[in-house]
């Protein structure tokens, strides 16, 4: 595993590390390495950037087991957003959190990869998608800027919608964002230091952003007993594409990572390997 600090537009420092892909028939056209070998050697093909949810970090065990299944199928960069684990400054709950995934697709390009499909969960999942509209291919082509954009999008557990407190776990978290108790409870209990004040402006949400992302490939995943946000979230999110978006909804499935199995986890590699460009 190779390890980074990355600097952010906005000089935030953020935690970063990268892992070849554990293979050796280079199906993805990286330069991967036999699994186990613990070399760390940047390759040419596709890399999966992993981002992760709310109050998680790149070191959690439901992360950690995210990039050992997309390390079958291509290299993975894993970071940690702006106030969590060992990244600095403070959780903005998904607004600048767009500038932190900036800085890992744009580290993962340095690192020599072509392609760069990215992978977000729940607060993830909604920066994956505002990147996506905000670093456009073609824009950034136009530009003669190539590092940021991503060649695919697999957005999970994703809201659709800001300020939505429909379900119990959505309203504790409002709790734990704008109360100052809250945000004690989510630095010392949660180790996840948090912004006091509220967005201004407030970012495009997701359904907003959706529209913007074609013709990259998106993949909406969302499962049917999600806690957080009932499936009308990732309705409104493929219904925004307009069918430019693959839609699954997952049978059983609760929240983010921690309900992703190994089963799904790879079916998500297998369509970032195959739509990446």
């Amino acid at each position: 595993m190779l390890r980074k600090f990355l600097r952010t537009a906005d000089g935030v420092t953020i935690d970063a590390a990268y892992e070849p892909a554990q293979n050796t028939s280079d199906t993805s056209g990286t330069s991967g390495t036999s699994a186990g070998s613990g070399a760390a050697e940047p390759g040419t093909g596709l890399v999966i950037v992993v981002a992760h949810g709310f109050t998680g970090d790149l070191a959690r065990p439901h992360v950690r087991r995210a990039a050992k299944a997309f390390a079958r199928y291509a290299a993975v960069v894993t970071f940690s957003f702006r106030g969590h684990g060992a990244s600095g400054g403070r959780s903005t709950v998904g607004d600048r959190e767009v500038l932190d995934l900036a800085a890992a697709v744009e580290w993962a390009r340095e690192l020599g990869h072509t392609r760069v499909a990215t992978v977000g969960f729940s607060m993830g999942g909604s920066v994956v998608l505002r990147h996506a509209a905000l670093h456009a291919k073609s824009d950034q082509e136009h530009e003669g800027r190539t590092g940021a954009h991503s060649d695919a999008v697999v957005s999970v557990s994703a809201p659709a919608r800001w300020y939505y407190r429909g379900t119990a776990p959505m309203r504790r978290l409002h709790w734990l964002v704008t109360r100052p108790v809250g945000r004690a409870v989510g630095r010392y209990g949660l180790r996840t230091r948090i912004y006091h004040r509220e967005w201004d402006p407030v970012p495009s949400s997701p359904v907003e952003s959706v529209p913007l992302i074609a013709p990259t490939p998106l993949l909406i995943v969302h499962g049917d007993r999600d806690g957080y946000f009932p499936v009308d979230h990732p309705r409104m999110l493929a219904a925004a594409s307009g069918d430019h978006a693959d839609l699954w909804l997952e049978r059983g499935m609760g929240h983010a990572e921690n309900a992703a199995d190994d089963a799904l986890l790879s079916r998500i590699g297998e369509w970032a390997a195959a739509h990446a460009g």
